[in-house]
């Protein structure tokens, strides 16, 4: 049986004296694609805050790698994961320097991708080779989602923590996301009402209220 990437147990978190998540239960094994749904205000990206250590939790535990969630942990979550919102900030001026951002850092400097890979990293998510001369600021919200998916992939991460992410995307460029997504050695936890994305999830996990009501699998929803 294979060991979980990730798996809440029981896990409820409440902020400012309200229960944002409640009794939550579920684990996700490397390779899967899970999705979660439900209303806004239901606690879908409070569990991706909460596994990221931006929610502290109040009972329960959260796993990550089979290991309790530790200020230690959290930090192996985050330099395996890479966290896709639905604007996300690319912290560097132009768009090739948000790219090559994480690269000025020790852990990753041996590793700077070529021109070659930067290039074929920008046609796999239909962006065009001009948009690296472009200002980040002045880029639309889907090519900044697609620019921070390029930077994973660069950087060859696993774990893709994704919130609303083809929700600025035309049918060519989310078609390209799915793509991408469709690698069976990338694992993906999302929160998504896009149909085509549910679609293409192996695990479909409904919220109300802060409570996992339903657990839906492929072809069994």
């Amino acid at each position: 049986m294979p060991t979980s990437i990730i798996r809440f147990d029981r896990v409820s978190v409440i902020t400012h004296d309200k229960t944002i998540l409640s009794d939550i239960n579920f684990s996700l094994l490397p390779g899967e694609k899970a999705v979660l749904c439900g209303k806004s205000g239901s606690g879908k990206s409070s569990i991706l805050k909460t596994l990221l250590g931006l929610h502290a939790i109040n009972s329960g535990k959260v796993y990550f790698q089979e290991q309790a969630l530790t200020p230690t942990s959290v930090r192996a979550i985050r330099s395996c994961a890479a966290y896709i919102g639905q604007e996300p900030v690319l912290g560097a001026d132009s768009v090739k320097e948000a790219l090559l951002l994480p690269f000025q850092f020790k852990t990753h400097r041996a590793h700077l991708p070529t021109k070659a890979q930067l290039m074929a990293v920008l046609q796999r998510l239909q962006l065009p080779e001009d948009i690296l001369n472009r200002v980040s600021s002045r880029i639309s919200g889907g090519e900044k989602q697609r620019i921070t998916l390029a930077r994973g992939l660069l950087l060859g991460k696993k774990l893709y923590l994704l919130d609303e992410v083809t929700s600025a995307l035309d049918a060519k460029s989310k078609q390209a996301v799915f793509e991408v997504f469709a690698d069976p050695e990338l694992t993906v936890l999302s929160v998504a009402h896009d149909p085509e994305w549910l679609a293409r999830c192996d695990i479909i996990f409904e919220l109300e209220a802060g409570r996992l009501t339903q657990v839906g699998r492929y072809g069994n929803t």
